[in-house]
């Protein structure tokens, strides 16, 4: 199996892992997402999920929603991309995408499979769970953050630069210079690690 169908398959299990542990009572909790609640997380989730099968002329099969089983339909979701990433001929056809003509598997891992970390992160605060990123998730973040051309890092924060209603990154938030490096990452995207979901 390819380096990147493991990255994803690791980050998916963490991700389902914690939508496993949400109490039926939490799922209306406020996220550190604005507007979104601890369900629209795993919503979000499961759509970029289908996002990602469009451009290979795809879609998501047959699944409970996430109004009526946000597990049955993130695990189902999660299958089906997952069958992209271990079919080598599907895993490596090209495809164009916002950021251009990338193979499948490439546009998996730079999308949908590095926001399951973060949004895993939301979703454990949104549900006072354990909100631990995988350091070396973290570290690969970093990198990232570090490698987007000034153009492309604004267009990430200017809400509806992608489609209508579509907020990549907020405003960086201030930490302090003892700040951790999750901390840090979190910060630079626009989330605040302080946020705690009060209730």
């Amino acid at each position: 199996m390819s380096e990147i169908a493991d990255r994803y398959r690791r980050r998916a299990a963490a991700f389902e892992h914690k939508v496993a542990a949400v109490r039926p009572d939490q799922w209306s909790n406020p996220s550190p997402c604005a507007k979104w609640s601890a369900r629209d997380v795993v919503r979000h989730i499961v759509d970029m999920h289908e996002v990602m099968l469009r451009p290979l002329g795809l879609a998501l099969g047959p699944a409970p929603s996430v109004d009526d089983d946000p597990l049955a339909a993130f695990r189902a979701a999660r299958a089906d991309v997952q069958a992209i990433l271990d079919d080598p001929a599907r895993a490596g056809q090209e495809c164009d995408t916002p950021a251009g003509r990338v193979t499948a598997e490439r546009n998996i891992d730079q999308v949908v499979s590095d926001d399951l970390p973060l949004h895993g992160w939301d979703l454990a605060r949104a549900t006072s769970q354990d909100d631990t990123i995988d350091p070396e998730d973290v570290e690969r973040g970093w990198a990232a953050m570090g490698a987007l051309p000034p153009d492309l890092l604004e267009k990430f924060r200017t809400p509806g630069a992608f489609a209508p209603g579509v907020e990549v990154f907020g405003p960086e938030v201030e930490v302090g210079e003892d700040a951790s490096p999750q901390d840090r990452l979190l910060a630079f995207i626009g989330r605040d690690p302080r946020w705690r979901h009060q209730g």
